[in-house]
């Protein structure tokens, strides 16, 4: 689960401000009622098919060593395509990938940047030095041999973000071109009506800083790292953002030369030598009238950046569907099958970043929820399109290649249901819908959690933008509605408040770590309800004359009644 990139931040940003010059449309479906088809005789045998032996099973295999923890470009990328397109095949279904194949493949360009072992800043005569890895992390922001930057002064930016319809600039129309910019991560929250409050936003995310920081000329980026604006602690910025890092092969967009992290008492150490308060001037950047802060620091810094050219690929399948009229329509299922590779050792040595949780399990549910369907006495009347995206962890490249070179239109895509991780730990009795309240998927949502006894609650960490960081949010930009379905917090038999303690347990510990592997305690009860879930959704949608629609106003509404239009 990730961690959203250059190219797919101006896409959103465009499709954010398009609109057209005709009303919108009242949506196809909006609840779920009796005047809907059922869901056809055979579902609940068909569905008998998913099951926790199942599961740990894809989990066991495509997590163990062997893959190597499914990095991209890598020889465990290509077992992982080729376990993917054999279990597919195993079950019926068929190529969906580029000249009657199961792939998708596409270029990514690998930087592996080499630090030195200090930063030195340089401010009134004094000097302040900063420890690479435990202080501060940096990577290239361009694709050659050398990154640099060369005695440039750092500016406090605030929140870096250039957001007109909130009335908020944090640039104040300066020229800041060859600055070295520092910026808080997340976006102002104590507003319900000035950013949704405590959702995050596409403007909190550390890609967006990166990418509005080159377009205003910034030569460098330094976030302020701290655990509650960032979702995460320091410790994934340590193993994410270090070792080989993967990028779409660079255009003609802006690009900074450094893009780094450091740690919240670094930055106050680096701020306090200047004579500046950090906590003053984070308070200062909460007014719209924020205006850039020169720091009166200065820095140099090189990286040497080894670069390659490798291919990686989504892997695509498909079951078609049996009615003439929507065969050639399509229900998405999407889950990452990559993972960080080999990296960073951890305590122990073990340098093998597994990614069961992250994101061998969610794959896992998908391919038990296309075998469910290949049980049906008879095929759903739309397609079934199965698309396991790649190198979703260095930014979703693999699902914004694809939204940018969709093999369906997009008009032609009912819905999205992603899985990105899922439930270790128990039944609940609730799910959580990243993406609630958005799009016509709440009612049928809600429906089949219903049966199963559950409620629908919308994201159970809103400050951790969580729709903005996993591959849904790339078919959201080309206008399909989407769901990302993830683990409750209520658990059976368990005390309020452990299911969220277990969460944020096992992101503290586990996240992007070497010890995300399977452990024979895990429980997939609660991840066969989701999966189920996710099943009867997406044949719901399969069967119904009419596709589900974005709720009106929202975000990514003129981009469906684009694509809509696109098909006349």
């Amino acid at each position: 689960m990730q961690t959203t990139f250059r190219f797919a931040t101006s896409l959103v940003l465009c499709l954010a401000v398009f609109t057209l010059g005709c009303a919108a449309p009242e949506p196809e479906e909006t609840s779920v009622s009796a005047a809907v088809r059922p869901l056809p005789d055979g579902t609940d045998a068909a569905q008998a098919v998913i099951t926790a032996d199942a599961m740990r099973t894809d989990v066991a295999e495509l997590s163990s060593d062997a893959y190597g923890g499914r990095g991209p470009g890598s020889e465990g990328d290509q077992m992982t395509q080729q376990y993917l397109i054999e279990r597919m095949s195993e079950m019926g279904f068929a190529p969906a990938g580029l000249n009657g194949g199961w792939l998708q493949p596409f270029d990514i360009v690998g930087i592996t940047a080499s630090a030195p072992k200090s930063w030195t800043f340089a401010t009134g005569g004094k000097k302040v030095v900063l420890d690479w890895w435990d202080e501060f992390i940096a990577g290239s922001g361009v694709q050659t041999e050398t990154a640099a930057i060369k005695d440039a002064e750092l500016v406090f930016v605030g929140y870096g973000i250039q957001a007109p319809e909130y009335g908020w600039d944090d640039f104040a129309g300066e020229d800041l071109a060859g600055k070295v910019f520092v910026v808080m991560n997340n976006d102002p929250d104590w507003d319900p009506d000035l950013f949704e409050g405590n959702r995050r936003l596409l403007y909190g995310r550390w890609t967006y800083k990166y990418e509005k920081a080159a377009e205003m000329g910034a030569i460098g980026t330094i976030i302020i790292h701290t655990t509650p604006s960032a979702g995460y602690g320091y410790q994934v910025v340590q193993t994410s953002w270090t070792g080989e890092q993967f990028e779409i092969p660079a255009g003609d967009e802006a690009r900074s030369q450094i893009e780094a992290w450091t740690t919240e008492d670094a930055m106050r150490e680096l701020m306090a030598a200047a004579g500046h308060d950090l906590d003053a001037l984070r308070e200062s950047a909460k007014s719209p009238d924020f205006a850039p802060v020169p720091l009166g620091i200065r820095t140099s810094l090189e990286l040497s950046n080894q670069i390659r050219r490798v291919e990686t690929a989504n892997v695509l399948g498909v079951l078609a569907g049996s009615d003439p009229e929507l065969t050639d329509e399509y229900v998405v299922y999407s889950a990452h099958h990559d993972h960080l590779g080999i990296s960073a050792p951890n305590d122990e040595g073990d340098t093998i970043y597994n990614g069961a949780l992250d994101n061998a399990v969610g794959t896992a549910q998908v391919l038990a929820i296309a075998d469910a369907f290949t049980q049906l006495p008879e095929r759903p009347r739309r397609s079934i399109l199965l698309a396991f995206v790649a190198a979703e962890e260095q930014g979703l490249l693999g699902s914004a290649y694809y939204g940018a070179h969709p093999t369906v239109a997009p008009g032609k895509m009912a819905a999205n249901l992603n899985y990105d991780g899922g439930n270790i730990w128990g039944k609940n009795r609730d799910v959580t819908y990243i993406g609630y309240g958005k799009s016509t998927l709440d009612a049928i949502i809600d429906q089949y959690a219903g049966e199963q006894g559950r409620t629908v609650k919308p994201d159970q960490f809103p400050d951790r933008g969580f729709f903005y960081r996993s591959d849904q949010i790339n078919f959201a930009r080309i206008g399909v509605p989407a769901v990302y379905l993830d683990t409750g917090t209520d658990f059976v038999d368990r005390p309020a408040g452990w299911g969220v303690e277990r969460i944020e347990e096992w992101e503290a510990v586990h996240y992007h770590q070497p010890s995300d592997e399977l452990e024979e305690s895990w429980n997939f009860e609660g991840m066969i309800d989701d999966a189920v879930l996710g099943f009867r959704a997406g044949l719901h949608i399969a069967q119904q004359d009419s596709k589900p629609s974005w709720n009106a106003g929202d975000e990514f509404e003129a981009a469906r009644l684009a694509a809509l239009e696109a098909l006349e």
